[in-house]
């Protein structure tokens, strides 16, 4: 990732990973390589080729990894780098086919210069580069014949979303320590109501162990990327489905958040072009 926007307001993507990834385990990594599954279809990836695109801690890279991708993983953020090598020298240190670096998906020629993969994959990266529509242009090509392209994108609340972004560049903007009534002000709004209703269950912790077990994160983790996340920019998913229509592409799968905060999730093909 990486955009017009100053250091200041930039939050630390990588410094959060790292904190991840003293909790990171084999089973988190095996519900990673099943959110992969599920949205692109299939048990494997052998024999193709992975680009993760802004791979922060590098979770989905091994991932990748495991389901017998070629990977090569890049991130603006040179801790998220550093997190991925991490992740890559705890588990596949003599693996050739992954190749890490840091790179930004704004740079057109460096886009370039990684040639085609099968699959594109882009989760929550593109709205924080400073530059989405420029990042989601800029990620088209690298997309080959018959290849697939996995992005997520904020979706669109309207004065919701206005609002969080202006909490967003606040947050940043605070040291670090004024920072923290922020992030629970975050973990009130988010989960106040699935506590109330996981407890009248009798189990107050339950969605909170079941959000860790489909996404492979730390809930924690996530709440503090939410509130921090920052360059912030949203997209309703008709805009994106348009912008990459008129690109060639074809809408294979969709899930939307159902008008709430998080992100809308979209598997987009690149159709063969036939020489008849």
């Amino acid at each position: 990732m990486g955009g017009e926007v100053s250091d200041k307001d930039r939050f630390a993507f990588g410094r959060n990973w790292q904190r991840f990834l003293e909790v990171l385990d084999d089973n988190r990594t095996r519900i990673a390589e099943e959110s992969i599954k599920d949205m692109l279809g299939g048990d494997t990836l052998a024999g193709r080729t992975f680009l993760d695109v802004g791979s922060g801690s590098g979770l989905f890279s091994l991932a990748a990894k495991r389901l017998g991708a070629r990977v090569h993983s890049f991130d603006y953020d040179s801790q998220s780098v550093a997190c991925t090598r991490e992740l890559k020298r705890r588990y596949l240190p003599e693996d050739i086919e992954w190749q890490i670096e840091r790179g930004s998906v704004l740079d057109a020629e460096y886009m370039r210069s990684l040639g085609r993969f099968d699959v594109v994959y882009a989760w929550g990266v593109l709205h924080h580069s400073g530059d989405m529509w420029r990042a989601l242009d800029n990620v088209a090509p690298s997309v080959a014949e018959g290849g697939k392209l996995f992005i997520s994108i904020y979706n669109d609340q309207g004065r919701a979303s206005r609002r969080w972004a202006f909490i967003k560049r606040l947050y940043n903007r605070l040291p670090r320590p004024f920072g923290f009534p922020l992030e629970v002000y975050t973990l009130i709004r988010q989960w106040s109501l699935t506590f109330v209703r996981d407890l009248f269950k009798g189990d107050p912790l339950g969605s909170w162990r079941e959000y860790r077990r489909d996404r492979g994160m730390s809930p924690w983790r996530d709440i503090v990327d939410w509130v921090g996340g920052y360059p912030f920019e949203i997209a309703k998913p008709e805009e994106i489905f348009e912008f990459y229509h008129r690109r060639g592409f074809v809408l294979e799968r969709l899930k939307t958040c159902a008008g709430g905060i998080g992100c809308n999730e979209f598997v987009f093909i690149r159709p063969v072009i036939s020489d008849d």
